[in-house]
């Protein structure tokens, strides 16, 4: 389904009411988004990875499950989730918790999820979708590397180099780079996501009593078109890399190292599942019950 630009106009202008959604709401998309992409990282701890020579081919997340949501719903709560489900869910329960050393990561993919879903002004724009899913990969990887490639200039990490090639650590980290957007963002993330947006929209949004995105309007929630943002998120990413150097340098404040998953085995994976559920189920009830107690005070 593809919209002229006239459409795009009249989606601005014709709305049906607000789509603002209030503190419950929000909070419910939240956990929503703390919930599927933990649970999806709880997934991909069962996938083997492919090494070939010097070169990792991995899936880092699957992209599709924040960019749908952030795609349909309020990019900011969506953005605030996934990256803490990721951390609860699989970091911290599996006891592989780096401590404070996770702001980093949670930062970088806050960042990546909010302006990514905040790009996709169309939820049916099959352009906008793929951009989204790309961006994400895109901006939490290249983050990444310049926190990887720093901390081999400040020298607190050795490089990896290839035998016979002394400047390959750029390479690697070129290679590394391109297979993230390959595997993550086109497999596990614009292929599913093309078919999922369109499949929900109109769908999930009612659940939560919001209002579908309306093509052209710019949804409560997603990242201001200003220079303040621009410096805001420039701040944050520069922040993120100071967390990053905690673990290099060996400071653990607040990490827990159990390696619950090699003491128990993969069996040790259904605790993390079970916690999802329980979070889910109860967000879901409270939600519910403030949904019921909203109508009959009406």
């Amino acid at each position: 389904m593809t919209l002229t630009s006239t459409d795009d106009r009249r989606g601005q202008l014709r709305g049906s009411g607000s789509p603002a959604a209030s503190t419950p709401q929000n909070l419910m998309v939240f956990v929503l988004s703390m919930a599927l992409f933990g649970l999806s990282n709880i997934l991909l701890e069962v996938i083997p990875d492919i090494t070939i020579g010097p070169v990792d081919f991995s899936v880092s997340y699957f992209v599709f499950v924040p960019i749908t949501l952030a795609a349909l719903v309020s990019p900011f709560w969506v953005a605030l989730g996934a990256p803490l489900g990721e951390i609860v869910f699989t970091d911290l329960l599996m006891g592989d918790f780096s401590g404070l050393a996770e702001v980093e990561g949670f930062i970088q993919m806050f960042l990546a999820v909010y302006i990514a879903g905040s790009v996709i002004r169309n939820p049916l724009s099959k352009l906008q979708v793929s951009i989204g899913a790309l961006l994400v990969v895109i901006i939490d990887k290249f983050l990444s590397t310049v926190v990887d490639l720093a901390k081999v200039v400040v020298g607190v990490e050795e490089a990896e180099y290839v035998k016979g090639l002394p400047e390959s650590v750029l390479l690697l980290e070129g290679i590394g780079f391109v297979v993230d957007i390959l595997m993550s963002g086109v497999l596990f993330g614009i292929i599913p996501a093309l078919w999922l947006v369109p499949a929900l929209y109109g769908r999930i949004e009612p659940m939560l009593g919001l209002q579908p995105r309306e093509p052209g309007r710019r949804v409560p929630g997603s990242a201001p078109k200003s220079a303040w943002f621009i410096l805001v998120a420039a701040l944050a990413a520069i922040v993120s890399f100071f967390f990053a150097f905690f673990e290099a340098w060996d400071i653990e404040i607040g990490a827990v190292d159990g390696d619950f998953r090699e003491q128990f085995g993969n069996g040790f994976l259904w605790i993390s599942v079970a916690a999802v559920i329980v979070v889910l189920a109860l967000a879901a009830a409270l939600f519910v019950g403030w949904r019921r107690k909203k109508r009959n005070a009406r």
